[in-house]
């Protein structure tokens, strides 16, 4: 066996050509996201196909296939990336919405912004929700009523926590949200309104 000081070679470290190509993967990604977020801001969600992202982002179809496997997994990829930008913001961004604040008003906080990514984002979440067998089994989800059951604890509830926040994030679903604000005309910030008094009467009395 060589002693401690002997050069040994190191296994499992990148070579500078491999980080390179994850860099290059990285900013690949990041292209093909930013042109399809852009295509549905100019023309829908029902514009996004994988020939019309690659046009976009100036790259050949094989690019977006061999990236995202199907228009299925480039959906989901655009979810998971407001989803992460948000966990962020309530993890460690500044309060309301971030530590810091009460929990009630984390809480919502919390709903006012769940709610403004559905403004902007409803159809992509609806498209990218719809190739889940079960969105309630998925990462996002399970984060997200994680953190509301978790400030749902800390304003004092004991009992049946999951299924509070299991009722105050329905309140949040895409489908339904889009249907008041389209269907039924209801304003965006009424709803939010409306959904701040409800989280505020499930909080108990100190």
């Amino acid at each position: 066996m060589p002693p401690p000081d002997f050069p040994l070679p190191v296994r499992g470290l990148p070579r500078a050509d491999a980080t390179a190509e994850r860099r290059d993967a990285a900013r690949n990604r990041r292209l093909l996201l930013d042109a399809a977020t852009l295509l549905v801001a100019d023309r829908g969600v029902a514009a996004v196909t994988m020939e019309a992202v690659a046009a976009t982002a100036g790259v050949g179809k094989g690019t977006v296939f061999r990236r995202f496997g199907s228009r299925a997994g480039l959906m989901l990829a655009l979810l998971d990336h407001s989803e992460q930008e948000l966990q962020a913001a309530f993890m460690f961004g500044p309060p309301p919405l971030g530590p810091g604040a009460e929990p009630v008003d984390r809480l919502v906080a919390f709903g006012r912004a769940r709610l403004a990514m559905v403004e902007t984002q409803g159809d992509i979440m609806r498209a990218a929700e719809s190739t889940r067998e079960s969105r309630f089994d998925a990462p996002p989800y399970l984060v997200a009523v994680t953190h509301v059951s978790a400030l749902l604890r800390a304003a004092g509830h004991r009992e049946d926590v999951r299924l509070l926040a299991d009722t105050l994030l329905a309140a949040l679903d895409a489908d339904l949200v889009l249907h008041q604000v389209r269907a039924l005309h209801i304003p965006l910030p009424t709803i939010a309104d409306r959904w701040a008094d409800l989280a505020r009467r499930m909080t108990p009395p100190n």
